[in-house]
């Protein structure tokens, strides 16, 4: 039963929390079995796993983009359905469908409408041109190549500044120099917010998160501090490999 929006968030409780959600799209196909994890306040976590392992359902589940059937998900404290808690998210998909017919100012503008805060002007400009975007500002969106798309999708989340950020495969296509901005920006999410990222750049999680999940073939394989990722496996790539020939050594007869 869907709760009110003013419910008093209880103390110390995780940014995020997802608790033993298990989701599928039909009765035959399970995409996520059990499934827990926490984010706390200031923590960057890294999502990671092969092609079809269930990353994108449980973001869309997370950002109520999907109906939670079996399980919880909690944000700040509220569960993720409530008004509150969807003002406390920033979601940025991975296809970079944007209204065409307006500028990229305008797309900041109006994404800070829809959460009713006035953008800091000086902030925006200071990200528009970290981002090299400050030339295109007032071209229409029609015109953006794919990668100044994903771009001004990114300045507009990080204007934003929401308690969580959670970003699916975003940063695919964007060039060198505005990955190099964005690991300088995740670096500074202060202790109040936190970002759940999602992406295939082993190197760029290596170098933002505090955390890696790997998920395969709908469970969590793996939950560890980078530095333990690191120190134990090497990469990040070394643990996917990893969680991939457990799930195949499990499925051997």
């Amino acid at each position: 039963m869907h709760g009110g929006d003013d419910s008093p968030r209880p103390d110390s409780s995780p940014l995020l929390e997802v608790a033993d959600v298990t989701f599928g799209y039909s009765a035959r196909a399970t995409a996520l079995r059990d499934v827990s994890f926490s984010l706390a306040q200031g923590e960057r976590v890294g999502l990671v796993g092969p092609n079809g392992s269930g990353k994108s359902t449980l973001i869309r589940l997370v950002a109520d983009l999907l109906q939670v059937r079996r399980g919880d998900i909690t944000i700040d404290g509220r569960p993720n359905h409530t008004r509150a808690s969807r003002e406390q998210l920033c979601y940025i998909a991975s296809n970079d469908t944007l209204p065409q017919f307006l500028t990229g100012r305008e797309y900041i503008e109006l994404m800070h409408r829809l959460y009713r805060t006035a953008p800091d002007e000086a902030t925006v400009d200071d990200l528009l041109e970290r981002y090299q975007m400050g030339g295109r500002q007032f071209d229409l969106i029609e015109d953006y190549s794919h990668g100044m798309r994903k771009k001004i999708q990114l300045v507009s989340a990080l204007s934003l500044s929401r308690p969580l950020t959670i970003i699916d495969e975003t940063l695919n296509g964007v060039d060198v120099d505005a990955l190099f901005e964005f690991e300088l920006d995740a670096a500074r999410v202060a202790d109040d917010r936190g970002l759940l990222l999602c992406s295939h750049d082993f190197r760029l999680l290596e170098n933002v998160c505090d955390r890696v999940i790997v998920l395969c073939r709908g469970e969590i394989a793996f939950d560890l501090p980078t530095s333990r990722v690191l120190d134990d496996f090497g990469s990040v790539d070394a643990l996917v490999r990893r969680a991939l020939a457990l799930a195949r050594a499990q499925e051997s007869p």
